[in-house]
């Protein structure tokens, strides 16, 4: 978890610390060298402007800091007491555990500590025991901050992870979302375009009746059977978004219940259930009810009055609907017999669409789903 300024607070907490420590052991140090208090100065200046800018202004922080504990390292010769020593520690400690400075740059640092504590130490005749005691210290300091460095590194990859986890989840859901509107939109349209175009073909049956025969009671019975088809086409819309969401029949009780109602109201169809009834799934099972819907749609308007076969194969290898249709003379094959959306339909199931001749004067749209 960050600080308002993208610290994380317990980096915050051992700066305060920090700086109290630095405070506390500059008051009571007993160096009288003006020029170990120059350094000192330097060293303490640099730690605060660290710390005022690393959460706005990291570009500038790094090198304070840098600074800061070169200049505590260098005084670990000449200084009296343990004060440049703290500083050193505590500075190379946190210059190690900085996840904003690349590990190039964290060794150069660390080294140029040990070479600045070795060399003054050396230069100024400390005992041995002093030039291996604070090499050894600099360097647990700076290993302490490189392991805080490495923990910080894998929170904030985790943390990334995880909100890449969450975008995709949610952009999947999205697409879950997207994809069953989708759905829901072709199936109602293949159902009211059914319905409608049934529904346009009877009222067009009554305005001749009424028109050129004057045969009201014939009329009066198509116009009856509108009313019928406008009443099934609503519940069929609504059912279509049911099955969406629920068990749907099986794809041969499917397609016998939209021959019946081709047959009923629109002309002569033939069905012919070949094979053993065969577990479908559910996404295949509406896009072959969608695909044999459309095309007896077609077929009414298309090719008005042509007997329609429709067969229905099931096996091993997996179902193939096949609805050709003869197109009478002079009579053309039309434009957008909704070819695009029921192949859509298949390839979202896994299956493939044909249509077009047979060779002879017969349409035929043949879907397959492999099992």
């Amino acid at each position: 978890m960050k600080s308002s300024g993208g610290i994380a607070p317990s980096w915050v907490i051992i700066q305060g610390l920090g700086t109290v420590l630095i405070a506390f052991f500059l008051i009571v140090s007993d160096d009288r060298n003006p020029w170990v208090w120059a350094g000192y100065a330097l060293a303490a200046a640099a730690w605060l402007v660290f710390v005022a800018t690393l959460g706005r202004r990291p570009r500038l922080a790094v090198p304070m800091l840098a600074v800061s504990t070169a200049t505590a390292a260098a005084l670990a010769g000449p200084a009296t007491g343990v004060t440049a020593t703290v500083i050193t520690l505590l500075t190379i400690g946190r210059f190690a555990g900085l996840t904003i400075a690349s590990g190039r740059l964290i060794g150069v640092v660390v080294g140029l500590d040990l070479v600045l504590v070795i060399g003054g130490c050396l230069l100024w005749d400390r005992p041995a025991w002093d030039v291996g005691g604070a090499t050894a210290a600099v360097l647990v300091s700076a290993l302490c901050g490189l392991n805080r460095r490495q923990t910080d590194l894998r929170v904030a990859q985790t943390e990334q992870l995880l909100e890449q986890t969450r975008l995709a989840h949610a952009e999947h859901a999205r697409a879950a979302a997207l994809d069953e509107r989708t759905r829901i939109a072709r199936e109602i349209h293949d159902v009211l375009a059914h319905s409608l175009g049934a529904l346009g073909v009877q009222l067009e049956l009554a305005e001749a009746l009424l028109a050129e025969r004057d045969d009201r009671e014939a009329a009066l019975t198509t116009i009856r059977r509108s009313r019928r088809l406008a009443v099934d086409g609503l519940g069929e819309a609504r059912e279509a978004v049911a099955a969406l969401r629920q068990d749907l029949p099986s794809l041969p009780e499917a397609v016998t219940r939209l021959v019946e109602v081709h047959r009923r109201d629109r002309g002569p169809v033939e069905l012919d259930l070949c094979g053993e009834v065969v577990a479908v799934p559910t996404v295949a099972t509406v896009a072959l009810t969608a695909v044999a819907r459309e095309a007896l749609t077609n077929a009414a308007k298309h090719a008005p009055g042509a007997r329609v076969e429709v067969v229905l194969h099931s096996g091993d290898q997996g179902v193939r609907l096949e609805v050709g249709n003869g197109v009478p003379p002079g009579h053309g094959r039309g434009k957008g017999f909704g070819l695009t959306g029921m192949r859509e339909r298949l390839e979202l199931a896994g299956g493939t669409l044909n249509a077009g001749p047979d060779g002879g004067d017969r349409w035929l749209v043949t879907a397959e789903v492999r099992r």
